[in-house]
């Protein structure tokens, strides 16, 4: 029960990482916000963290809206009253290089990984100040310290995450509030055998997305939701208490080569 008594907002919590570490701080004692896009996904993992005894409540939220963001931390308050934990956990995944990348491309993936993750911190550090204490998380990539080819748009977005995230520990440091980002390499969720997961790519099968990573990732495997919701559960506990601006890799030693 690591997070007992504990309020946390996680976003993007319908699937994949997200979903995990709703599940996960459910289990360690939190109470939860969780947004997303979809509801009747949205809704299914409430009721799942509320299997797990504890009060989970989905709102309905796309992050590139203001409004929606203020919403959801309106919500906190008024059910829990006060907000100890933020889990800028929404984002999405684009390609391209800097000629083929179109301005809508550049645009949507600054508004959710990079505008919509300043926005909440912007939204939540008021109140964690108020407190007196506070932990900030944000879902990087292993592309936050590394390049990546053919993945520009979405490399420059991670890797503005990471500076964002040490800056605003350096800011907050002697406020009581930590902020750090965990930094997954490739996790295998639901997009990795959808349509569209990298713009215009087709579908692959499971056993196709395996192969693929056992040739480049040291671990020869994909990393599991589940193992990155618990880095993300270290860094929001007290166990990692004296650790701020710092970016947690879980990428199976992929930025070790």
């Amino acid at each position: 029960m690591r997070l007992k008594d504990k309020v946390a907002i996680i976003t993007g919590a319908t699937s994949g990482i997200g979903k995990a570490t709703a599940l996960l701080f459910a289990e360690e004692g939190a109470s939860l916000v969780i947004t997303g896009r979809r509801p009747d996904l949205g809704k299914i993992v409430e009721a799942e963290c509320n299997l797990k005894g504890v009060r989970c409540v989905f709102a309905e939220a796309d992050h590139t809206r203001a409004e929606d963001s203020r919403r959801v931390v309106e919500i906190a308050l008024r059910e829990f009253g006060r907000i100890d934990i933020l889990f800028n956990n929404a984002g999405i995944v684009t390609s391209g290089t800097a000629e083929t990348t179109s301005e809508d491309v550049w645009n949507d993936t600054l508004n959710i990984n990079v505008t919509a993750v300043w926005r909440m911190c912007k939204l939540v550090l008021p109140h964690m100040r108020k407190q007196g204490r506070g932990v900030i998380v944000n879902n990087g990539s292993d592309w936050s310290v590394v390049g990546g080819k053919d993945a520009f748009p979405y490399v420059m977005s991670k890797g503005a995450v990471g500076m964002m995230t040490k800056a605003m520990a350096l800011d907050y440091a002697r406020e009581g509030i930590r902020v750090n980002a965990v930094c997954p390499g490739d996790t295998f969720v639901d997009r990795w055998v959808e349509k569209g997961y990298f713009e215009g790519s087709n579908p692959v099968t499971v056993e196709e997305a395996i192969r693929e990573a056992s040739g480049y990732i040291p671990m020869g495997r994909f990393g599991k939701p589940e193992e990155i919701a618990r880095a993300v559960l270290f860094l929001a506990s007290d166990d990692s208490s004296f650790v701020t601006g710092h970016l947690l890799l879980a990428d199976g030693g992929n930025t070790a080569q």
